[in-house]
């Protein structure tokens, strides 16, 4: 499965990259392939094109404050293929949200 991800945190600093953390080590147990994308306090890093989140099967959104660019998603969450949670959920229980990225 082909992920894309955003993580951002409220102080763009710890939980963003926490989160980031637990995200790149769940799809590599999955055998999933990840682009993920980080907005913190130094600004937006690996920022995702809009040809990685059309070639992408879902969108994880591990954010808990407003992000740039949130058009390019638009088209996935028509297709119900966005999950949008707290950093710190995805940093308390990687597999739940990928049980549930996978049944989307």
């Amino acid at each position: 499965m082909k992920v894309v991800a955003v993580a951002a945190c409220t102080l763009g600093v710890a939980h963003t990259y926490m989160a980031k953390g637990a995200i790149e080590q769940e799809c590599a147990k999955r055998g999933h392939s990840l682009k993920i994308e980080t907005q913190g306090a130094i600004g937006i890093e690996n920022e995702l094109s809009e040809k990685d989140v059309r070639d992408a099967d879902v969108v994880l959104l591990a954010i808990s404050v407003a992000i740039e660019g949130t058009e390019r998603f638009e088209e996935k969450a028509d297709e119900g293929k966005v999950l949008q949670l707290d950093p710190s959920e995805v940093i308390k229980s990687p597999e739940r949200v990928f049980d549930k990225l996978e049944s989307l």
